[in-house]
């Protein structure tokens, strides 16, 4: 237990801040959570909730709540769900055409390493 006058004080503060902070984690987790379910839903109000839970986010990182990188990684989660929720057929049709021009950009890229090592050897 503590035995010094700070030290009893600094107990005291901690539980004062450990109340504050459980009700606005509680408070951002549930906007959270009505977020997602609204947009696994498919709901028109999605978006409004969704606005809703990065600003609570956003309060609770200003705040010291939650990190601010782990606030920015809870957004970009949300922002992604609900973007995905609107453009989820659109974004699987041009993943085959980025792999062909992978291929074929990594091709001339292969026929150009042994000319290299050939020039290097014949500098020796």
């Amino acid at each position: 237990m503590a035995n010094t006058v700070s030290s009893k004080k600094r107990i005291r503060q901690t539980t004062r801040k450990t109340e504050r902070n459980k009700k606005a984690r509680s408070r951002f987790k549930t906007f959270i959570k009505t977020a997602r379910d609204q947009v696994q839903s498919k709901a028109k109000t999605s978006p409004e909730s969704v606005k809703q839970a990065i600003s609570e986010l956003a309060k609770a990182a200003s705040k010291g709540i939650i990190h601010k990188k782990n606030a920015a990684r809870r957004i970009s989660r949300l922002q992604t769900s609900l973007n995905g929720m609107s453009a989820a057929p659109v974004a699987a049709a041009p993943a085959p055409k980025a792999a062909a021009a992978k291929a074929a950009k990594a091709a001339p890229k292969a026929a150009a390493a042994p000319k290299a090592v050939k020039a290097k050897a014949s500098k020796k």
